[in-house]
């Protein structure tokens, strides 16, 4: 079983802390998914985990089965199980899709077969992952094909940073039943970033966490969805 672990972690952007001291834990199979407002650091997270630069670490932990992320560069952390969906997939011309993956790790043999399998699953068109990663796709293909290359690579833990952003009903479905046959088809750990209740229509989850003035300031079960659509964050404030 693979976990993640983070432990009083302290972020700063710019001169700015974001992050005042997150303490989360997710382990194989689950889904975790936080909610909170505009700016609480919750995408600051996503990226503090992975090492995007000018995100600064200034305290704290982020373990994934007893390896401290946080000393690894972002390719290591990738090799290491960790992965990263982006809320806007970049492009990526002159790379294309199947040599990205094997660089990342996958196996070079089966990495076309692999592809077309995992595309089908998620309703994109083969054709459309013979271009340069991401290039002339739409946002909501864009978001397809991370989810194509979460099922090449089988992490062990992946962040999702609000999947469900420019996908129509029918796309959100599709990735989201994708993401939960893989927390049971290799016990994938979920971390999934939203701000909005139809992603936990889609995909159950097992914890929600509510994040104000970046830190978790409450946690619970699918209620706690709805009493966020009731009150808004506003009661959620004053615990920062």
């Amino acid at each position: 079983m693979s976990e993640l672990i983070i432990t009083d972690l302290h972020c700063e952007v710019g001169e700015k802390e974001i992050l005042r001291g997150v303490n989360l834990t997710v382990r194989s199979g689950e889904v975790h998914i936080i909610m909170g407002p505009n700016g609480c650091g919750k995408s600051t997270l996503a990226h503090a985990l992975t090492g995007r630069p000018g995100y600064r670490v200034t305290g704290g932990s982020a373990t994934l089965d007893g390896v401290e992320l946080l000393t690894l560069d972002p390719a290591e952390r990738t090799r290491a199980g960790l992965f990263l969906a982006l809320q806007q997939p970049m492009e990526v011309p002159g790379v294309r899709p199947a040599d990205m993956l094997v660089a990342a790790g996958a196996p070079r043999g089966n990495v076309e077969s692999a592809i077309a399998r995992e595309a089908q699953a998620v309703g994109l068109r083969p054709e459309l992952l013979e271009r340069f990663v991401n290039v002339d796709l739409s946002g909501g293909e864009r978001k397809r094909a991370e989810v194509v290359q979460l099922g090449v690579l089988q992490p062990r833990i992946a962040i999702f940073d609000e999947i469900d952003s420019g996908l129509d009903v029918d796309a959100l479905g599709a990735v989201a039943r994708r993401i939960e046959t893989a927390t049971r088809e290799w016990g994938l750990g979920v971390l999934a970033i939203t701000h909005f209740r139809r992603l936990l229509q889609e995909l159950t989850p097992d914890v929600i966490h509510v994040m104000s003035a970046g830190r978790v300031v409450a946690e619970g079960g699918p209620e706690l969805a709805e009493q966020l659509e009731r009150d808004g964050y506003e009661p959620f404030r004053e615990l920062a």
